[in-house]
């Protein structure tokens, strides 16, 4: 997957949701919400749309069908339809013969899509931190395999 197109704008947003603490005390319906979110969007399946709208702006179910790799047009009707009912993107029927329909992300949409953008950034300083630790995890896990099957 390629680095989203976000802006120099949100990715300063993003930077500042990185370095700012959450509040203290949590409203119950400010924690509901952020646990609903975090269930709904920490699916792979909203977080590529979000990642393919961002970067190439509207799309068509059908390309998007084609752009998000591996997904069933049933789970893309589903996410698309969850992301419609929390506002991240607006869905335009035009009417035409076969029907066309287009996806485009928000402007809220877009800044929660600049919120995750941390992770890109996050991803970024810590590749080579992530690539060795897995690396010595898997020689560890090897050599104590061989020293299991020796025995």
């Amino acid at each position: 997957m390629k680095k989203p197109a976000f802006t120099e704008k949100q990715i300063a947003s993003a930077r500042q949701y990185q370095s700012t603490p959450p509040p203290e005390v949590h409203e119950g319906k400010v924690e509901a919400l952020v646990n609903e979110l975090i269930g709904r969007v920490a699916d792979k399946w909203t977080m590529l749309i979000l990642d393919i709208l961002a970067e190439n702006g509207e799309q068509r179910f059908t390309r998007l069908g084609e752009l998000v790799t591996g997904v069933s047009q049933k789970m893309l009707t589903q996410t698309l339809r969850h992301m419609e009912r929390e506002g991240l993107v607006t869905r335009t029927v035009h009417p035409v013969v076969p029907p066309r329909v287009e996806y485009k992300l928000t402007p809220l949409g877009m800044s929660l899509g600049a919120a995750f953008c941390g992770v890109w950034i996050w991803a970024e300083k810590n590749l080579d931190k992530v690539e060795q630790a897995r690396t010595t995890f898997d020689r560890r896990a090897a050599a104590a395999k061989r020293k299991a099957a020796a025995r």
